[in-house]
């Protein structure tokens, strides 16, 4: 603890030196053309610890607001950010999930165990009905994983039917047994997932072969194209990627990717999520900061097959993975998330929406109490996570048209190493209103922006900041706001440049009228 009080005295002492000051120069270019997808902006809902049940799903006698068992402080928090979509039942569950189980009469769906995360018993209460029920609440797009490692072909197709057809067929008609008479048109599709590891163990020629069997069998009803998402790599395994955009070719709209920042990086023992020095704060920070070369070496091998860029890089889990929750079920992955958490948002958004040619859809793992979770609750309880707090800063970029900046980062340095201190990403909306978005990672200085912004006619500008007085600062259900959006007055104008003081360890959006 004790290196945990020094380098919070650190922070808390930054603004009263001079000293600790670099400055930076940006030149904002005119509109690429290409337009920042609001699925960049994704959600991941797995049938994981208290994601699903205890988070999304009460109980049905619970005296918390909800419809249909559906908690509606949850859904209104949402609703606020924009979500633009939202991933189930997995992950990892979604390949030992069979979606017969969960329809029809709740107290007749068949229980299993949920072999993956925790070893408990799922009661299937949560199916396909109660899932897009959700999505409709939210008015956000539902992104299903389906089941590859332990399904059939047949299953698969059959649940598309179920879904997508509006006709008289064995499927369409169990649907209308089950209440729904119209089809929920879910063009959203994955075909299986992480097929490298707990999704089956396969190797990457085996999976692309398997794939087009299943895709073949994902039919495209009247009214509802399929938008088939392939299982891609692991992080840096380019050869997974290379594989399946040799092999599958057409029948593909997107094709995933993975990557963790872990703190420590070692699976076995990754770091606590609020208990941590200014070394293991740098470090993962440099992790995170490894998604651009991964996303950009990806990109290189997809631009060989596809120059066109009509495939997309879906980067559908991604987030910070730390130890859990002292005193939890480790299998359910509960963490907390700290000020170090928004950081990581807010530079993988930047970097994935400076990558908005390829990378068209990602989502965060997880929404609800798992991982680098947007909300936690306990209870009737419920609070936001400066995770959360990012996402609400940068919906302004949600389909707006990117913009191109030029800059070279001044460094971040502890103990002889070297990360680049700012990231920032722009764009301009259809209004013609443009946003910035800077995340500057240095815990200690200060950093003046001179930015240009000649290319443009603007007049004013605003902001807003997240920020806190220590990187391991995070909201509780004691003190759910000590970490929170507060408007930002560090930024002004000067002819065509925008003056911009960056303080430490901060996410930052500036909006330009």
């Amino acid at each position: 603890m004790k290196k945990i009080v020094v380098f919070s005295s650190l922070l808390l002492l930054h603004a009263f030196f001079a000293s600790a000051q670099s400055e930076l120069s940006v030149k904002v270019e005119k509109e690429t053309g290409v337009v920042i997808s609001k699925h960049i902006y994704g959600h991941f809902a797995e049938h994981l610890g208290r994601c699903i049940y205890d988070g999304f799903w009460v109980d049905k006698n619970s005296a918390i607001p909800n419809k249909g068992r559906i908690r509606l402080d949850v859904v209104d928090a949402l609703k606020k950010i924009k979500i633009p979509n939202l991933r189930w039942p997995g992950g990892c569950f979604a390949d030992e999930y069979h979606w017969r189980d969960g329809i029809g009469p709740s107290p007749l769906r068949p229980k299993m165990v949920n072999t993956n995360w925790g070893g408990v018993t799922e009661d299937n209460s949560f199916g396909t009905h109660e899932f897009l029920a959700l999505c409709e609440m939210l008015a956000c797009e539902p992104y299903i994983a389906g089941n590859v490692g332990s399904g059939t072909v047949e299953e698969m197709a059959k649940w598309v039917e179920y879904l997508n057809f509006d006709g008289v067929s064995p499927m369409a008609d169990l649907r209308k047994q089950n209440g729904r008479e119209k089809p929920w048109k879910v063009s959203f599709w994955g075909v299986g997932n992480e097929s490298w590891g707990c999704g089956g163990n396969m190797t990457a020629q085996y999976y692309s072969d398997l794939y087009k069997r299943y895709a073949t069998y994902a039919r495209n009803y009247t009214g509802a194209p399929l938008k088939k998402i392939a299982s891609g790599a692991n992080a840096e395994d380019y050869n997974w990627t290379e594989t399946c955009m040799k092999n599958i070719r057409g029948d593909m709209w997107g094709l995933t990717l993975h990557y963790y920042t872990l703190p420590t990086g070692n699976w076995g023992k990754k770091g606590s999520a609020t208990n941590f020095d200014e070394s293991q704060y740098f470090n993962t920070m440099k992790n995170c900061l490894r998604m651009e070369e991964i996303v950009s070496k990806h990109e290189a091998i997809m631009d060989k097959y596809d120059p066109q860029k009509r495939i997309a890089l879906v980067v559908d889990e991604w987030g910070v993975w730390t130890d859990v929750e002292p005193g939890t079920n480790p299998g359910f992955l509960y963490q907390q998330n700290s000020l170090r958490d928004a950081l990581i948002a807010g530079t993988t958004l930047n970097i994935f929406n400076n990558h908005a040619s390829r990378v068209k859809m990602a989502n965060l793992a997880q929404t609800i109490n798992v991982l680098q979770a947007l909300i936690l609750t306990e209870k009737d309880k419920m609070l936001l996570t400066p995770t959360y707090h990012v996402f609400d800063m940068y919906k302004v970029h949600h389909d707006a048209k990117q913009l191109n900046l030029s800059f070279t980062s001044p460094d971040y340095e502890l103990d002889g190493k070297k990360i680049k201190a700012v990231n920032a990403s722009a764009s301009i909306d259809s209004s013609g209103v443009i946003h910035i978005s800077f995340v500057n990672l240095d815990a200690h200085k200060t950093i003046a922006v001179n930015t240009d912004l000649s290319a443009f006619k603007w007049t004013s500008s605003t902001g807003t900041i997240l920020t806190a007085n220590a990187v391991n600062d995070h909201n509780t259900f004691m003190d759910p706001d000590k970490v929170k959006i507060s408007k930002f007055n560090g930024a002004k104008k000067e002819k065509d440049q925008l003056l911009v003081n960056l303080p430490p360890h901060a996410v930052i959006t500036l909006t330009l009228k």
